[in-house]
């Protein structure tokens, strides 16, 4: 877990988190430091006290006025509702189904809600933030934002790819991971996560890519990714040819049976094969 400062008012709260058979996927929050500070994310759960910790150091929790939410998926709430107990001015930003989600573990409490649609915008005193559904995503609670000050955009999970270690999953910018490395990552994280993409009309999606094109973010930041500094344009090309690319096939029960195998002792495993006559 890591803070790392991009821009004189964000920075990047980077962690991670191995996936067998894919690599290990940057989980990333963010913190802008705006006149209404506003925090995105709230990490994973297993890093939940390093996570509150790494906020603290960015802001006065009693500061805190907004957490935008852009999705209830697990890797995004870990510290959520502690949040909300420290920092008794926050409101979670997030949608009408997003409250529905997380109502069915713990109730968030309406008051401390503020619901927000795409296209829609919020106030954060020095600057506005617009909402926009991402062109990839796995939750229909999914918003990203544009910085209308300042340009960048976050994009929930669209872009993310799985990286070879931990090292290239915290990097300062995407332009240290190897291209090759980036475009397979990115094209195996798109079907992993968004699997529909495999049945879209190719047409209607690659017209669904040109607001974001249009808006043309210098700085592009996504969960599941190293900040990406004039990137975009690449980025929605390469996502324009992933609904014709052969969709990711998920391991079944054999494979996973040998990869438990695999991880057994090799003491046992050798005992397990008949010696040779």
């Amino acid at each position: 877990m890591q803070n790392r400062p991009l821009t004189a008012d964000m920075t990047a709260l980077q962690d991670s988190m191995e996936i067998p058979g894919l690599g290990v996927l940057p989980v990333n929050a963010f913190f802008l430091r705006s006149q209404q500070p506003l925090l995105i994310d709230t990490g994973l759960p297993h890093s939940r006290d390093s996570f509150l910790a790494a906020v603290a150091e960015l802001v006065d929790l009693d500061d805190l006025r907004w957490i935008w939410l852009s999705h209830p998926d697990r890797d995004h709430t870990g510290a959520l509702y502690e949040l909300l107990e420290l920092a008794p001015r926050a409101r979670v930003v997030t949608t009408f189904m997003g409250v529905g989600i997380l109502s069915i573990e713990r109730p968030l409490p309406l008051d401390r809600v503020h619901l927000l649609n795409p296209g829609q915008s919020l106030d954060l005193g020095d600057r506005t933030i617009t909402a926009f559904r991402p062109p990839v995503f796995d939750s229909p609670a999914t918003t990203g934002f544009v910085d209308d000050l300042t340009g960048t955009a976050f994009s929930s999970d669209c872009f993310g790819a799985p990286l070879a270690s931990a090292e290239l999953a915290g990097a300062g910018d995407v332009s240290e991971v190897p291209a090759d490395e980036l475009a397979a990552g990115q094209g195996l994280w798109a079907h992993v996560d968004s699997p529909w993409l495999a049945g879209v009309d190719r047409t209607a999606f690659r017209a669904s890519l040109e607001p974001l094109r249009a808006l043309d973010p210098p700085l592009l930041l996504s969960s599941h990714l190293p900040p990406a500094t004039g990137r975009a344009g690449e980025f929605l090309d390469r996502l324009g040819e992933l609904p014709d690319f052969t969709p990711f096939a998920a391991p079944d029960q054999a494979a996973l049976e040998e990869m438990l195998r695999q991880f057994e002792p090799p003491t046992q495993r050798s005992a397990e094969v008949p010696a040779a006559v």
